[in-house]
């Protein structure tokens, strides 16, 4: 069951890249929703990483991983490295928590 599902969502991927491909030509957009598609693919990438920053289980996850995304946004905003911060998010998660956030 799960691989035919694995290949149902890879097979409607690959459709999905090819149709851009094949039609590229024969649909026509206006100008201004050319515009919006940029807008809407970083929309939809903004909404994916709030989400999963900030809810459990269709809660509230609680403060822990709030702070540590909030770090991880910050350094990267600054330039540092990507393994910097990946642990400087994943040990300020995990500090809050020990130190009893929820």
């Amino acid at each position: 069951m799960l691989i035919a599902v694995i290949l149902a969502l890879a097979a409607g991927t690959y459709g999905f890249r090819v149709a851009g491909v094949l039609l590229r030509d024969r649909l026509d957009l206006p100008e201004w929703s050319r515009r919006l598609l940029p807008v809407g693919a970083a929309a939809l990438l903004a909404a994916l990483a709030a989400t999963a920053a900030l809810t459990e289980a269709g809660a509230f996850a609680g403060w822990a991983r709030p702070a540590g995304v909030l770090v991880g946004v910050l350094l990267a905003w600054r330039r540092a490295p990507f393994v910097l911060v990946v642990v400087a998010a994943a040990a300020t998660t995990a500090l809050l928590r020990l130190l009893g956030v929820p």
